[in-house]
């Protein structure tokens, strides 16, 4: 399963709407950088955030989840307090092709910082915008920067597409729209 270049990824964006909006090359002006790169492309995070706070006392249970177990921020940044994590959603849309897998690995920049950005792969097939749970693993208050890079993801191409994709199952998560909170 070959790892795509930028080459590969242009084109399916460009011609196949895989990623949008779609930036064609790195972006920095003073922000986390974001866009394309040479094996893979960098996401932004989006500027709303779901914050977990324990003000409720409540068990996080992904089957029966209650959503007092957040605050919701919608902001150009986010702080996230020690130890504790946040969901947030990317800017960019995706829309996955049949015989591809997606795989997310945060930027190193937050990664330096203690900073980690955890995401499922994106199965063959899969649409819609990416939740993202980024945790925040030091003893202090981590900020976070909407519409900047976040992490990046690595595009591998099947030999062929699988018998069973995520659509053909119609995956729980298929086409998500905003932050999407565990479901059975």
């Amino acid at each position: 399963m070959p790892v795509k270049n930028d080459r590969w990824i242009r084109k399916m964006a460009l011609e196949h709407g895989m990623i949008e909006p779609f930036e064609p090359g790195q972006v920095r002006n003073g922000s986390i950088s974001y866009g394309l790169s040479s094996f893979g492309y960098d996401i932004r995070v989006a500027p709303e955030f779901k914050v977990f706070t324990n003000v409720h006392n409540l068990v996080v249970d992904p089957k029966r989840f209650d959503e007092r177990s957040f605050v919701n921020v919608k902001d150009e940044d986010c702080i996230i307090p020690p130890n504790s994590f946040a969901l947030a959603r990317t800017v960019e849309h995706f829309r996955i092709p049949r015989d591809v897998l997606v795989l997310c690995v945060g930027k190193s920049t937050y990664a330096r910082c203690g900073i980690i950005v955890n995401v499922t792969p994106l199965e063959p097939t899969w649409e819609g915008y990416l939740t993202l749970e980024i945790s925040n693993t030091t003893p202090l208050p981590a900020r976070i920067y909407g519409d900047e890079g976040i992490a990046q993801l690595v595009f591998f191409q099947g030999d062929e597409p699988p018998e069973t994709a995520y659509a053909d199952r119609k995956g729980k998560y298929q086409g998500q729209v905003g932050v999407t909170l565990p479901r059975l």
